[in-house]
């Protein structure tokens, strides 16, 4: 038969074809499966089924409650397992000690008449918090007044003494800097200081965590959360943190052994074709400093064993100032030493070199030494080569 005939015979046979009716749903029905496609769409982007928890959006809250619900009802199931590809209504574990129970619709509405009204969908939230964050501004803003600031009193004095002779600086707080005992800080505009810091713990989220005892400098205090107090400085814009002056002369005017005040730590990566280092070439880093151009510096390299004897690109730089070269550079090889690399390149004339400032650690943990420089939170910190991070 040819193709021709083909054709003509499915043409023929599309006369016969019955159209497959639309299944006829109940409204109820309808809001049923459009509430479980939402689920749906919310574990496609967050990877992970709705949680209960306060911490959590409160759409993510709201969607728990509902799949535990569609879950626990056996007519949903014949709707709704035929659509169920993420095996969701199979997963669900329901418990009795959940805090979203009963939520608080009071709280709900508050939170929804701050949304867009020209937002196309109600989960597009504009305006709303996230519960956290309010506890967090909630804790900062309940003070209560310190009965022994006398004790207190004297060391704003004499940080303030400090930080306008220069021996101090302030500094933008990071997220991710870490919250110490005697730690320093301007928060909503006064200075604030941790006067004692709890056991450490694992939040609801896996996060280490501690309750603080923080004292301001017009004489009151706050017991929160060390998390409360990271999310105020972070919202606050103007927060900042204050060195600590026992950090040494990193950051000082003062200059050693002719030793500029500025320099550019410098992060190189090697073309040599020896095994350790093309079988490692994605990690394996040099670490320097330099007051002149990194171009100038490296533009030998091939001839210097300090650069194992072959050509280097700049994988990046960083520029501080105010800083002592000498002690920066010292001080991120003290970080990284358990990464430092053993090797032995011969020079020109086939004498035996050691190079030191080779290191077997990801960019990422140099970009975090550097940011801990920046804003005073490095000592006592060193690179843990199990876990490929600072710790």
């Amino acid at each position: 038969m040819s193709d021709d005939d083909l054709d003509a015979l499915a043409d023929d046979l599309a006369e016969f074809d019955v159209a497959e009716k639309p299944v006829a749903r109940s409204p109820i029905e309808e809001r049923i499966i459009a509430g479980f496609e939402d689920i749906q769409l919310f574990v496609e982007t967050a990877g992970h089924p709705p949680r209960h928890g306060t911490d959590n959006d409160i759409f993510e809250r709201l969607y728990a409650v509902r799949l535990e619900r569609l879950a626990t009802n056996p007519e949903h199931h014949a709707l709704l397992d035929p659509m169920d590809h993420q095996g969701l209504l199979g997963g669900v574990s329901v418990t009795d000690d959940n805090d979203d129970d009963e939520i608080d619709l009071d709280a709900l509405a508050s939170d929804l008449e701050d949304l867009d009204s020209a937002a196309s969908d109600i989960t597009e939230l504009r305006h709303v918090r996230p519960v956290a964050e309010k506890r967090a501004a909630k804790e900062i803003a309940n003070r209560d007044r310190c009965e022994d600031f006398d004790k207190f009193e004297p060391i704003f004095k004499q940080v303030q003494s400090e930080l306008d002779a220069g021996v101090r600086a302030t500094r933008p707080f990071e997220l991710k800097a870490d919250i110490q005992l005697g730690s320093m800080f301007i928060v909503s505009g006064q200075k604030a200081y941790v006067a004692a810091m709890g056991e450490v713990f694992l939040n609801a989220q896996s996060r280490t965590d501690a309750r603080l005892r923080v004292v301001f400098d017009n004489g009151t205090e706050s017991n929160l959360l060390m998390r409360s107090l990271q999310r105020a400085l972070h919202k606050d814009d103007a927060s900042r943190r204050i060195t600590d002056p026992n950090a040494g002369p990193l950051f000082s005017d003062a200059t050693v052994d002719g030793d500029e005040a500025s320099g550019i730590i410098y992060v190189l990566r090697s073309r040599s074709d020896l095994p350790v280092v093309a079988e490692n070439r994605d990690l394996l880093h040099k670490i320097g400093v330099t007051g002149g151009s990194v171009q100038k510096r490296i533009g030998n390299a091939k001839l210097d064993p300090t650069f194992l004897m072959a050509d280097v690109e700049i994988v990046t730089t960083y520029e501080l100032y105010n800083i002592n070269r000498v002690k920066l550079e010292n001080l991120l090889h003290r970080i990284f030493e358990s990464a430092r690399l053993d090797i032995e390149i011969k020079d020109r004339f086939g004498n035996p070199i050691f190079p030191r400032e080779w290191f077997l650690v990801p960019l990422f943990a140099i970009d975090d030494a550097v940011e801990r420089i920046r804003d005073g939170s490095i000592k006592g910190v060193k690179y843990d080569p199990v876990v490929a991070a600072l710790k």
